[in-house]
């Protein structure tokens, strides 16, 4: 199959992105004085955005002379283009669907952490008074959704599994804050989106869940890091696999706690953010490569649909293990 301008990503992507990323590497090593570990998040990064707050790789690392630097980035396909060309050195948190996209556009990039399911964390939502009462009535609608991101592929999934094609919809591909106001202003008769967009949407306006990701998507989060950062920074990696498990437990056994912390880093109100959370699982764990049997389906179902230029095997990929 030829790739098409309708493909969501392609090579060009992945370079033109190199030149759009301002820190180069070896220009970061020496201005450090020590090794640079440069790490890309986005502002819903739940783990990571507590750990940068509160300093603790720069205090854990430090003595080892490694030199922290963050990096915002908008979405998860942009973040992982910056690992892949050399911006970054480790990625938080991205939807299972972002690495599959990446895999496909030729990426090499190397797994480090995995979180368990949280398939209730993404939905499809409609206003309460929209005569929209199952996902079938979705047809010839104006559906809004983020292109790549992990509700992309459950919006996919619960078509097919309504008995529905892609094509039998009328997709609009915006961002979170593009689509929330289209979604409110009724420009799209229905939203797919992820907490804590989802969150906040319950609680700041009047809608309906149609179907969330159980039974369809697990909705794993991947963290991932550069393969030749990999390879040559075990021991980073190690202390950053090891903070998020404890940052991760911390989010779940403390959820209140935890909620007001993020609220003024997010500029969402705590309970807001307390519903968002509990719907995440947190549970930071090893990737096996033995468990990317989903990854694999995302992938064929966006291949099958034209959206990928080129089939991809999600085994084959680099894993860090926690043990070496």
């Amino acid at each position: 199959m030829k790739p098409t301008s309708k493909h969501l990503v392609n090579r060009r992507r992945l370079l033109q992105a190199g030149a759009l990323i301002a820190a180069l590497p070896a220009l970061a090593r020496a201005q450090s004085g020590g090794r640079a570990v440069r790490i890309g998040y986005q502002k819903s990064s739940t783990l990571l955005t507590i750990i940068k707050a509160n300093g603790t790789l720069e205090k854990l690392l430090a003595p080892s002379g490694a030199k922290l630097s963050w990096h915002e980035f908008s979405s998860g396909l942009p973040l992982l283009e910056a690992l892949n060309v050399g911006g970054i050195d480790i990625s938080a948190d991205v939807a299972d669907t972002v690495p599959v996209f990446a895999q496909a556009a030729g990426a090499r990039l190397t797994y480090l952490a995995q979180e368990s399911p949280s398939p209730s964390a993404q939905a499809i939502v409609v206003r309460t008074d929209s005569p929209i009462r199952a996902v079938s009535d979705l047809k010839r609608r104006k559906v809004a959704v983020t292109k790549a991101a992990g509700v992309h592929y459950l919006l996919i999934a619960t078509l097919e599994q309504a008995g529905l094609k892609f094509s039998d919809i009328d997709a609009a591909y915006l961002s979170p804050a593009d689509a929330r106001a289209a979604f409110e202003r009724g420009s799209v008769d229905a939203w797919v989106t992820w907490d804590p967009f989802l969150a906040g949407v319950q609680r700041q306006s009047q809608v309906r869940i149609l179907s969330d990701g159980r039974g369809i998507a697990d909705y794993q989060r991947y963290y991932l890091a550069s393969t030749t950062f990999a390879n040559t920074n075990p021991d980073v990696l190690r202390i950053v696999f090891e903070q998020l498990q404890v940052t991760g437990k911390w989010v779940k056994q403390n959820a209140r706690e935890a909620a007001n912390f993020l609220s003024p880093l997010w500029g969402l109100d705590a309970d807001t953010i307390e519903l968002a959370n509990g719907r995440r699982s947190y549970e930071v764990r090893a990737v096996r490569k033995e468990a990317l049997g989903e990854q694999q389906k995302i992938a064929d179902t966006f291949f099958n649909a034209g959206l990928l230029p080129r089939k991809v095997d999600t085994a084959d990929v680099a894993i860090w293990q926690a043990g070496k």
